[in-house]
């Protein structure tokens, strides 16, 4: 086997970690894609066997890649219209995962993760989340390990202080879904009331779409009016598919055209939502495939 096949697998062998790595950094499949191929780039330009551990050469690599990724997206994200929601990544129902690798990809958890600062964020997401230790974590962003302890210990505070304090069992979440997105295409105010939790909070993410609030919206009454006034302008062969999205049971509104919407929900403790996050972005849809049969 030559010496550039080896290094070719090398790369292959920590894609999929690179991938799951900087999505969780970035919040974006596309934003992800873009930088783990830079560090394949930057991989190839390295002269092969001069690098002793690839698999830290490569996280290090895409780490500092997502760092800067980051500091540039701040700057963007501030001309954004509307609230910004991460974009949905597909992921198989019941897939065997450690439960913080699980919630760290969930919407709740990356929304939160926008609040650190992209230092904080790798140092989180590469400790807490894939348990690398803090020597290699101090490694891969570049900063002495005390001070890697301590981004470590600010960000968990922040974390916790702020994460949900309730997940729902996923059949539940399905349940609900299911029946969130029925009510909502049927068109029966009735039933959805029954389903929201009175401080019920709406995220749509369509980047100023006309149609879509460019504000959270909190209360049974503002979300309420925003679903009375939308079910006029839903196309009429709209319909809901079933999804599995970020960890966890979603829905997916779709014409004939490809996906409108991805819908994805949180729930408070009696099984109502407490949360809808819908996301409109035409560009945040692209990556969704075609819709479920």
């Amino acid at each position: 086997m030559s010496g550039q096949t080896v290094f070719t697998d090398d790369f292959q062998r920590h894609r999929g970690l690179l991938f799951q790595l900087t999505y969780r950094m970035t919040g974006s499949t596309a934003d992800a894609e873009d930088v783990v191929q830079e560090t394949w780039l930057r991989w190839h330009r390295v002269e092969p066997g001069t690098v002793r551990d690839p698999r830290a050469f490569l996280v290090r690599t895409a780490t500092r890649l997502a760092i800067d990724h980051l500091r540039r997206e701040r700057v963007r994200r501030e001309a954004y219209i509307g609230p910004w929601l991460p974009e949905p990544l597909p992921s198989a129902p019941g897939a065997d995962e450690p439960v913080a690798r699980t919630e760290s990809v969930s919407m709740a958890m990356l929304v939160l993760l926008e609040s650190l600062s992209p230092l904080e964020r790798a140092v989180f997401v590469l400790h807490d989340v894939f348990e690398f230790g803090y020597t290699e974590v101090a490694e891969a962003v570049g900063r002495a390990e005390p001070a890697v302890r301590q981004l470590a210990a600010r960000a968990r505070a922040h974390v916790r202080e702020r994460r949900p304090r309730y997940n729902a069992d996923p059949a539940l979440r399905r349940t609900v879904t299911d029946r969130f997105l029925k009510v909502c295409l049927g068109g029966d105010l009735s039933g959805l009331m029954d389903v929201l939790a009175p401080d019920v909070a709406l995220w749509a993410d369509a980047n100023g779409s006309n149609e879509m609030p460019r504000e959270v919206l909190y209360g049974w009454d503002a979300v309420l009016a925003f679903f009375r006034d939308s079910i006029k302008l839903f196309p009429p062969d709209i319909a809901a598919h079933p999804a599995d999205l970020n960890g966890g049971p979603a829905g997916l509104l779709a014409t004939a055209d490809g996906i409108a919407a991805a819908v994805l929900l949180d729930l408070d403790e009696q099984g109502r939502v407490a949360v809808v996050r819908l996301v409109r972005n035409p560009e945040k849809l692209t990556r969704l495939g075609s819709v479920p049969g």
